[in-house]
Order: C-alpha cells, then structure tokens, then sequence
C-alpha cells in the first residue's frame, strides 16, 4: 500500500515537471494520471470530474478546444490547475 502510494507521488511529481517544461501534452497528462494514479475507466473518470465523456476524450486526444473551467476539473483530482508560467529563456 505505501509503495503505491509512493509510486502514484513519484508519477504526480514527474507529470507535473514535464508539463512545467512543456515536454509533454496537456491530453498525455491527463490520460497517464487517470490510468497511473487512478485506474479509472474514462467513463468513471468523466463522471468524477462532471464533465461529458466526448470531452474527456477529445482532451486525451490533444483535440478540441476545453475551457480552462474543464481543464481545471481534470486536474483538480490530482491538486492541480492550469496556470500562466514564465517561458524559459535558453
């Protein structure tokens, strides 16, 4: 039990650097934290954020164009939103 929850942190902590960094989808976070973290099934996922199931799939899919209301639904689960962050200057 504590190693799964140690896990489920570890991939929490990852998806959160990858996205700060952009390396990764807003669609691809979502669909790894609802299948790594969860184990839902997307109907029950959907239905836990109040959201339509079409929409929880077209924000899988990267397609679409989700309200940031919808995107913080999301990722509220996991104590998250969707926020403004400075671009990186290289």
């Amino acid at each position: 039990m504590m190693d799964e929850i140690r896990q489920r942190g570890i991939i929490l902590d990852e998806l959160k650097e990858q996205l700060s960094a952009g390396t990764i989808s807003i669609g691809t976070a979502v669909k790894r934290l609802r299948n790594e973290v969860t184990g839902l099934r997307q109907e029950q996922f959907a239905g836990m954020c109040k959201i339509s199931l079409r929409t929880l799939r077209q924000i899988e899919q990267d397609e679409g164009n989700p309200t940031l209301q919808t995107l913080n639904a999301v990722f509220k689960p996991f104590g998250m939103r969707v926020g403004i962050v400075p671009l990186r200057r290289g």
